[in-house]
């Protein structure tokens, strides 16, 4: 189940009401008269069954609740209650299947922001990639994976192009853009300098590799990685899976891709900084294609299922 409180205007609440009381799914319907202060208003709380979310909240922007009020959706764990069961069976769908637009956008929107949280993150997991190549060494490998940030900016194109939100892609192209450009420039620096301290070697860059070489050999396995992982990225999204989302980042190359770019052009290895950079190039195009096919199946798949097409609200914007 979902919960969900709305603040509305005296005058806009009997209209609000009837409008979620037509969602299937909506139980617990409150209103509490006069209670919110800013902005000012009534607050309407109730429950909605998960597949009726997406239902609920753009029936409530087609009424403009998002304009002269507020729309808050959290998840509720757990609702001990037969009439709640009731309502979840009235409700279309699965709500396993159940994707929540607004909300997909929202934590895309806030993964895909320039941020110096995200630069850190993405410096630290190139430059602990570039010990991992360095030394030919697995577990550092997959702890930066683990750590990179990259997969967000690349889940927000994703959503971006299902839903034409134009801004939106251009935000987070920019971020993947910028976040690897600072990481790898950081991580020539952070080569030169383990080179000077005597930590780095340009031979261990060219010594043969058997666990780290795949990262300058892309093929045909890179791109069938890439979708995968696109797809599995994409549903742990829309599931909330997010233990899924911790596989998924260890699986693609990513930032090893980047971080072997970066120490190969500190030492003037331009063959091995261009196959890196391809091995990069082709897992962000698989990935985004991948998540955007899976968001568009999705989408067919649930409008499928509940017999019916829904068109977006008017209210969607870009971001």
């Amino acid at each position: 189940m979902l919960h969900l409180r709305i603040i509305a205007p005296a005058e806009r609440t009997e209209e609000t009401v009837t409008t979620l009381r037509g969602v299937p799914g909506t139980y617990n319907l409150i209103v509490l008269p006069g209670a919110a202060r800013e902005p000012e208003g009534d607050v309407i709380l109730c429950d909605v069954a998960r597949e009726s979310g997406d239902d609920a909240v753009h029936a409530l922007r087609r009424l403009g609740v998002d304009a002269y009020g507020s729309i808050a959706v959290e998840n509720v764990d757990l609702t001990v209650s037969q009439g709640a069961d009731r309502a979840e069976k009235e409700a279309p769908g699965d709500s396993a299947d159940a994707v929540l637009w607004d909300q997909l956008a929202e934590i895309t929107h806030e993964e895909s922001t320039l941020s110096v949280t995200y630069l850190s993150f993405m410096t630290l997991a190139t430059t602990l990639a570039a010990c991992g190549v360095v030394l030919d060494n697995a577990v550092l490998i997959v702890g930066a994976m683990a750590i990179g940030p990259d997969f967000g900016p690349l889940a927000g194109v994703s959503v971006a192009m299902v839903e034409r939100r134009h801004r939106l892609v251009a935000r987070c192209l920019i971020c993947l853009l910028v976040g690897f450009a600072v990481a790898i420039a950081v991580t020539v620096l952070f080569s030169l300098a383990m080179d000077a301290a005597g930590l780095f070697h340009a031979e261990q860059l060219t010594r043969h590799r058997p666990i780290t070489e795949f990262i300058v050999s892309p093929d045909e396995f890179s791109l069938i990685v890439g979708v995968l992982a696109g797809v599995a990225g994409t549903l742990s999204l829309t599931s909330a899976k997010s233990g899924a989302l911790v596989g998924v980042a260890i699986s693609v190359t990513t930032i090893p891709a980047a971080a072997n770019a970066a120490v190969a052009l500190s030492y003037g290895n331009y063959a091995q900084t261009r196959a890196s950079s391809e091995q990069l190039l082709l897992n962000l195009v698989a990935i985004s294609v991948a998540g955007t096919l899976t968001l568009l199946a999705q989408k067919w798949l649930w409008r499928m299922r509940r017999g019916r097409g829904a068109a977006p609200a008017d209210g969607r914007q870009d971001r």
